[in-house]
């Protein structure tokens, strides 16, 4: 379920909005400057290769991509693997890359082909966290304070645009935020 919880920038158990109306959830998103919508999702995204993911949204992200401002366009994929004994501790990795908060040079637009993930958007006096699943498309604009969290279990395939081909790199701020906040795991068992 895609979900939206806004809560104070200085105690998260002050929940304002919790929603999971997309309609919703794009009105208040636009309200910050944020762009959010629905594309169709493929069910067999995740045994579909990445080109293959790529061709079948082609019309979309050339639509998205108009302007040409987008030069790198990738897919990022991440799945539970049991038989690998080496995979925990490479989900744990993969999660806490971007558990902290940090802003980029430019936007962070993600179109999630299938699985889920959390943005938490610090946006002065309020943090949002948006639960992207299958079929959303998130486009936070350059220098917006945010963290990323994967959830325990990795699982996601996500058309990533760039304008330059290192677009990706965090500018760390070093505030301690994010560890006051419910985890996407925690917001997905919350009521």
């Amino acid at each position: 379920m895609t979900l939206l919880q806004v809560m104070a920038a200085d105690n998260a158990a002050d929940v304002r909005v919790r929603t999971t109306d997309d309609t919703v959830i794009a009105a208040e998103l636009a309200a910050h400057g944020i762009a959010f919508e629905r594309w169709p999702a493929l069910e067999e995204a995740a045994a579909t290769s990445s080109d293959d993911l790529l061709a079948h949204y082609a019309d979309r992200v050339a639509e998205l991509n108009a302007s040409g401002r987008y030069k790198h366009i990738d897919i990022a994929r991440i799945h539970p693997d049991d038989a690998n004994p080496e995979w925990p501790a490479i989900a744990k990795g993969a999660r806490e890359k971007f558990l902290n908060e940090h802003r980029h040079a430019e936007d962070e637009v993600r179109y999630f082909a299938a699985g889920r993930g959390c943005f938490y958007l610090h946006l002065g006096d309020e943090v949002l966290a948006v639960v992207c699943e299958g079929g959303d498309l998130l486009s936070v604009p350059a220098g917006t304070l945010h963290w990323f969290d994967m959830g325990t279990r990795p699982d996601f395939i996500a058309i990533r645009f760039f304008e330059e081909e290192d677009g990706w790199i965090g500018d760390f701020t070093g505030d301690r935020i994010s560890e006051g906040f419910p985890t996407l795991d925690e917001l997905l068992t919350a009521s």
